[in-house]
Formats: C-alpha cells, sequence, structure tokens
C-alpha cells in the first residue's frame, strides 16, 4: 500500500490581476501548505475509487473525481496501464477554498509516481497536473511558492514552516466560478517584496469580496477569528468560504479554536501547522 497526504491549502494573499481571454483570470498568490489534509491509499488491483471520511458523502455522488482523472492523466503521459484502487479518506470539506481536489489529485499522481519510479519533479508529472486545473501544480509541488499566470507558474518560498494555524469553515459551499464572475474587474496591484510574512501582511484576498456578497457568513467567521488572541494574520483563503489565522503560538491557537467552537458549534475547525 501507499498513503499519501493530500494537506490543505491556503492562500496567503491573492492578487487577481485581470480577465483572460481563455476564460481564466491572471492572478498572484501566495501559496502555503499545512501538515493535514485529506489521505490517498493505493493498493495493487484492477481501476478503482472509494470515498470515505467525514466530507466523503459530498463527493460519493460524482461518477467522475480529479482521482481518477490524475490517474487517466498519468497513464497517458507516462505509457503505462490505469490500474490501481484508490481510496480517499474525506477529512476536509468541499468546495472550500482550500485546495481539497486539487490536493487529492496531486496525492494521486505523487502515489503514482511513487509505484512506477518516476521523479517527483519529472516535468511530466507537472504537465499532468496542470492539465487538471490551477492549483494541482502547486498542489504537488507542496511547499509555500509564488503562484502566477492562472497560479501554475510557481517560485518557491522559504518561511512560516511550523506556524500554527486555525482554519474554521462556516459550512457552506462556494462556487470558485460565481466568485470569479462576480470580480469587481479592478487590479489593484501586485504582491510587493519582504518575507513571506511581510508579503503576506502586505497583500490581501481580492475574491473576499465577490466571496462575502455570495456568502455573507463568510464576514462573521473572519470577525470570529480577528477577535481572537495572539493572531498574525486572518484571512479568507482562496474563494472561500474557509478562512484561517496564523498565530505565533499554538496556545493561542487552541484557544481560539475552543472560543469558535463554543461560538459556532457547528463550524469546522482544524488546528495544524504550516509545513
Amino acid at each position: 500500500m501507499i498513503v499519501e497526504t493530500a494537506p490543505a491549502k491556503i492562500n496567503l494573499a491573492l492578487h487577481v490581476r485581470a480577465r483572460r481571454d481563455d476564460g481564466y483570470h491572471e492572478i498572484e498568490t501566495l501559496f502555503a501548505f499545512l501538515r493535514d489534509g485529506d489521505e490517498l491509499r493505493l493498493t495493487p488491483g484492477p481501476a478503482s475509487f472509494a470515498i470515505e471520511g467525514s466530507f466523503g458523502a459530498a463527493l460519493a455522488a460524482e461518477g467522475d473525481n480529479l482521482v481518477t482523472r490524475a490517474a487517466a492523466g498519468f497513464a497517458r503521459a507516462f505509457g503505462v496501464p490505469n490500474e490501481g484502487a484508490f481510496t480517499l479518506d474525506k477529512n476536509l470539506p468541499v468546495a472550500s477554498g482550500i485546495g481539497g481536489g486539487s490536493a487529492d489529485a496531486a496525492a494521486a499522481l505523487r502515489a503514482l509516481a511513487r509505484r512506477h519510479g518516476i521523479a517527483i519533479d519529472d516535468p511530466r508529472l507537472f504537465a499532468c497536473a496542470d492539465a487538471l486545473g490551477s492549483d494541482v501544480p502547486a498542489c504537488l509541488l507542496g511547499r509555500s511558492a509564488l503562484g502566477q499566470g492562472r497560479g501554475e507558474q510557481l517560485e518557491p518560498l522559504g518561511g512560516l514552516t511550523d506556524m500554527p494555524v486555525l482554519l474554521v469553515n462556516p459550512g457552506v459551499a462556494v462556487s470558485t466560478g460565481a466568485v470569479f464572475a462576480a470580480w469587481d474587474g479592478v487590479d489593484r496591484g501586485a504582491i510587493g517584496g519582504g518575507d513571506l510574512l511581510e508579503r503576506a501582511l502586505l497583500g490581501r484576498n481580492d475574491l473576499e469580496a465577490p466571496a462575502r456578497s455570495i456568502a455573507p457568513v463568510i464576514g462573521e467567521a473572519l470577525a470570529l477569528l480577528g477577535d481572537t488572541k495572539g493572531t498574525a494574520l486572518v484571512r479568507m483563503s482562496g474563494s472561500g468560504a474557509t478562512c484561517f489565522a496564523l498565530y505565533e503560538h499554538p496556545d493561542d491557537r487552541s484557544a481560539a479554536a475552543d472560543a469558535v467552537r463554543r461560538a459556532q458549534p457547528g463550524w469546522w475547525c482544524l488546528e495544524s501547522t504550516l509545513a
């Protein structure tokens, strides 16, 4: 059995620069990854896919999935049979701005690369990832990076490893397409310089306003996190609705998680650290 973690992704900053003729948007974003997320297992056998875990039911009705698409793309790219039984333990909420599906696809590519002796930095593997979605190359890289273009042009960055982080999702799924469609089209400028945290603090998430117009509860999640002690950064991730806070000390993160759970017992919370 090959086991791969599919870590949650957060966008420390996300600047939308322009709409493109191909239907995508030109962006600049600071990717960071947690130590926790979904888990994907690959065992020998005919091609199959099963889903379990806390959020498995949200994907169980899908006839297709990014994991199965990743397996098919890998087989075509490397000329190997499309086989192997995948089981996904779905711990991350769906359509939540933390790259769950993209991380699952990247985990599938890593698992297949291990099985077939393919180097993780093989350009063909990143081509497979790029064909699956804009966030998949970053999830395949799996470390902090500046993303440009659609997000697939990556510049690895250092800093913030082991920093405590708290994710909060208020229980609403937000369509990425709908959020991008609601962006006002204003280019508010590039991500600045400095170390990773400085760049994040000087940045913003240009999708927050359109996401909040679709799901106002995002504002409640940000306000609740903003009221907790010891935060270094509070922001919405991706196109929402998950919000996050970075903390200087693990005790502050734990106290914040307790406060969120008391105030909103139905919301999803994850205490973790940056990888």
